[in-house]
């Protein structure tokens, strides 16, 4: 699938780093993991030199193009004057005034590196607010590395008992099996489970925390009412709502799921398209909430404030402000949808779409899909025959079928046409 340049860099990777990669995400084999050589706008280019239409996008990321000049100047600019700082900059504050203006629910915000950061000072700060221990999160939901909630996320769902009184299962060894004591775990959009739960834990639950759709889990989105049912369940209970936006956010609408659904949270977690792919991430809501910070609550990072990251967010969320690139992005990203759907269903295979334009997926093989239970019926085999097929004709969305297909304002027409052009011929080819 790949070129000798890639084999040879892989093997060459292997010697010094664990999978030859700096995460294991990256890692799709031996033999069969792409080496990138650069990026540039829709487009990637391997250490072969063979150009690739990118729907991985940095897995989620990337929202205007990869290496997109406005942003890029504005972070050359900045960091001539300093990369990073022991004080607070205006350009810190300006970012965040634009956070709190376009996420509805967000009053405060604080500033981090990486998503799973965003939630781990989310989950603490639910914690200290609350008084309480216990977490709720959504099988199939990643919220990040730690330990907090790197559970039920990619196991067998054999694994995961019964659905009326699911096993919490850790997503790694070396997590203490003492943190099983503080999680909760539930199927995605079981509504009667989640009321149960409610009524038997909900005095003791700290925080409930979910994506809006299952971002690593082919994008399946809730189901009517149901992220209305954590909310008025959380306030019932006095639990903290954490939503997790670190995919969802700035990509799906301006304000995120919190604009898209109307649904108003009482924390955000946001990472990926915040930045353009520089380094940033943000937590944030209400002022109640988020006041308990330097008081009595640790929250801090050496390079919360670094300078490419806060001018990335600064660049992008201004582009975002001023010109319709999400209108843009998705009137593509639906033609792409429906043009996929027609090509499967010409062809008699069964097929969910699901997720948004911005970000979405497709499971193959079976007719409804609602949580990750249904999600594992699928055709996973097939679904990789033709992520492969598509990338040996320069079309790459990502070899695992949990993870979305990306879209960024610099896909175009032309771009969607040879996608949908590759996909009809794979489809056929398969068939026979």
């Amino acid at each position: 699938m790949f070129g000798a340049k890639t084999q040879s860099l892989q093997k060459r990777a292997m010697e010094v780093m664990p999978l030859g990669v700096n995460s294991n995400f990256r890692f799709w084999g031996e033999g069969i993991t792409p080496y990138v050589e650069k990026a540039k706008g829709a487009y990637l280019w391997d250490v072969d030199g063979k150009r690739y239409i990118d729907y991985r996008m940095a897995f989620g990321p990337i929202i205007l193009g990869h290496s997109f000049d406005e942003v890029d100047q504005k972070v050359i600019e900045e960091i001539q004057k300093g990369i990073l700082f022991a004080m607070t900059g205006e350009l810190e504050v300006a970012v965040v005034e634009m956070i709190t203006e376009m996420a509805p629910a967000v009053e405060m915000v604080r500033l981090a590196c990486s998503g799973t950061e965003a939630t781990m000072h989310a989950i603490r700060v639910a914690r200290a607010y609350t008084g309480r221990d216990l977490i709720l999160k959504f099988e199939g939901n990643y919220h990040g590395m730690h330990d907090h909630t790197l559970w039920s996320t990619y196991a067998p769902v054999e694994a995961y008992g019964n659905r009326r009184s699911p096993i919490p299962v850790p997503a790694s060894s070396g997590i203490p099996k003492t943190m099983r004591e503080f999680i909760i775990t539930l199927p995605f959009n079981d509504f009667e489970g989640f009321e149960r739960v409610m009524r038997s834990y909900g005095e003791q639950i700290a925080a409930v925390i979910t994506e809006p759709c299952q971002g690593n889990c082919a994008a399946i989105t809730p189901q009517d009412g149901f992220l209305e049912l954590i909310r008025e369940k959380t306030e019932e209970y006095g639990c903290v709502f954490i939503l997790d936006e670190v995919k969802t956010g700035f990509r799906i609408a301006n304000g995120g799921a919190q604009e898209y659904y109307r649904i108003k949270p009482d924390l955000a977690t946001y990472a990926k398209a915040l930045g353009n792919g520089y380094p940033i991430a943000a937590f944030g809501g209400k002022r109640e909430i988020m006041s308990t910070i330097g008081q009595g609550v640790a929250q801090g990072g050496t390079y919360t404030n670094n300078k490419p990251g806060v001018a990335g967010a600064y660049a992008t969320l201004s582009l975002l402000k001023s010109k319709p690139i999400l209108q843009t992005i998705a009137q593509r990203g639906q033609r792409l949808m429906n043009g996929l759907k027609d090509i499967f269903e010409e062809n008699g295979i069964p097929v969910v779409m699901s997720g948004y334009p911005a970000m979405f997926s497709f499971s193959l093989g079976v007719e409804a899909v609602t949580c990750q239970r249904d999600w594992a019926k699928s055709d996973h085999a097939l679904y990789l025959h033709l992520v492969e097929k598509a990338i040996e004709r320069g079309v790459m969305p990502d070899h695992d079928a949990r993870e979305p297909w990306f879209l960024c304002y610099s896909h175009s027409d032309a771009d969607i046409d040879e996608t949908l052009n590759v996909y009809a011929e794979i489809v056929k080819e398969v068939k026979k």
